[in-house]
C-alpha cells in the first residue's frame, strides 16, 4: 500500500479479501472536501470527513464490526459499516458517498484506507470481513 493521498500519489490500496486492487486520494479543492475513489475507470467519491467519522464511530463501538459492503440499490445488513455508512442518524443525516448511482460500497473501500492510517484492525478472509478500531489509536 503506497502512495501519500494526493491526487498525483494516491493511496494504492486492496479490497479486504485482497481481490481487488484500487486507488483513492483527497481532493481538498472539493467543497466540501472529497475522497475521490477510481476502482478501474469507475470514480466513486466520498466525503472526506468520513476518515475521522469512521474511525470515531468504531471507537465509541468498541468491538468487531462487519462490512457489510453493497451497491447502492441494495440494501446493507443491519449493523455494519455499510448501513451506518448511509443511516440517517450517522453525522452527516445520510450518505457519505457523493454520486448518485454510485454511493455504496463504504463499507469495501473505507476501511482499508482506515487501516493505511493506522487507525483500524481489518479482517482479510475471503468474505465477511469486519473492522475494529485499533486500541492505541
Amino acid at each position: 500500500m503506497s502512495g501519500n493521498g494526493t491526487p498525483q500519489d494516491p493511496w494504492q490500496l486492496n479490497t479486504p479479501p485482497g481481490t481487488s486492487a484500487y486507488t483513492i486520494y483527497r481532493d481538498d479543492n472539493a467543497s466540501p472536501p472529497l475522497l475521490v475513489c477510481m476502482v478501474g475507470t469507475t470514480r466513486l467519491t466520498y466525503l472526506a470527513r468520513a476518515v475521522d467519522d469512521l474511525a470515531a464511530m468504531l471507537r465509541q463501538h468498541g468491538d468487531w464490526m462487519p462490512l457489510g459492503a453493497a451497491d447502492e440499490q441494495k440494501e446493507p445488513k443491519p449493523g455494519t459499516v455499510e448501513a451506518w455508512g448511509r443511516a440517517g442518524d450517522n453525522p452527516v443525516g445520510g450518505w457519505y458517498g457523493q454520486r448518485k448511482g454510485y454511493r455504496g460500497r463504504f463499507g469495501m473501500y473505507l476501511p482499508p484506507l482506515l487501516e493505511r492510517l493506522g487507525l483500524v484492525e481489518l479482517e482479510h478472509g475471503p468474505r465477511d470481513n469486519r473492522v475494529r478500531a485499533r486500541s492505541d489509536a
